[in-house]
């Protein structure tokens, strides 16, 4: 385990970051349909789990994590998305920097359970379907996408869908992982990860 960065954690930070986030973000123009919107959570992490296995593979000290969590925050508040995405994003970048230590960024478990936990961070895309944003955040909708649309997407995301969301992220985020250290086993081995 390295203590301190270097410029290379830095550029693996940079190359991973936008291509977790450019696959995410090409996940989530499934959104266009309704539905794809409402289970993201469980497709995207599913999707993005060998980039996001190889990620993990690379990161040997704590921060590039919670560095990528944040990049990612800003981009989404950037693009559209309500502030509550800078919570979502960094409680979960700070939770897989937690099992990623635990596993002594060695553990190839860890990587797996570090991918069901990062990709909670899709609740903050997700929150303004929800609770006080709900009203005004579709509201917003009906000019570009049209009330069919919004109402489709109402349906589709009562109170209770939020938590069923939360299980999708997990669930994603393990199937995502198993895949990419399934994947990547060789790689892993190399990196004298067990």
């Amino acid at each position: 385990m390295q203590k301190k960065f270097e410029i290379k954690d830095l550029i693996t930070v940079g190359v991973f970051t936008a291509l977790y986030f450019v696959l995410t973000f090409i996940v989530a123009c499934l959104g266009f349909i309704p539905i794809f919107m409402a289970i993201m959570p469980l497709i995207a992490p599913i999707l993005v789990g060998i980039p996001l296995m190889l990620y993990f593979s690379k990161v040997k000290h704590f921060g590039m994590v919670l560095i990528t969590s944040v990049i990612i925050a800003i981009l989404m508040f950037v693009t559209g998305h309500p502030y509550p995405i800078f919570i979502f994003c960094i409680g979960a970048g700070l939770l897989t920097e937690l099992v990623l230590f635990l596993g002594k960024y060695e553990s190839i478990k860890c990587c797996v359970i570090g991918s069901s936990t990062f990709s909670l961070w899709i609740l903050g895309m997700t929150i303004a379907f929800f609770f006080s944003f709900r009203e005004s955040y579709f509201a917003s909708l009906v000019d570009g996408y049209g009330q069919e649309y919004v109402d489709k997407m109402m349906s589709y995301t009562p109170t209770w869908m939020f938590f069923a969301m939360i299980a999708m992220c997990l669930v994603g985020g393990l199937i995502g992982g198993l895949l990419g250290a399934g994947v990547l086993k060789k790689h892993f081995k190399k990196a004298g990860m067990v």
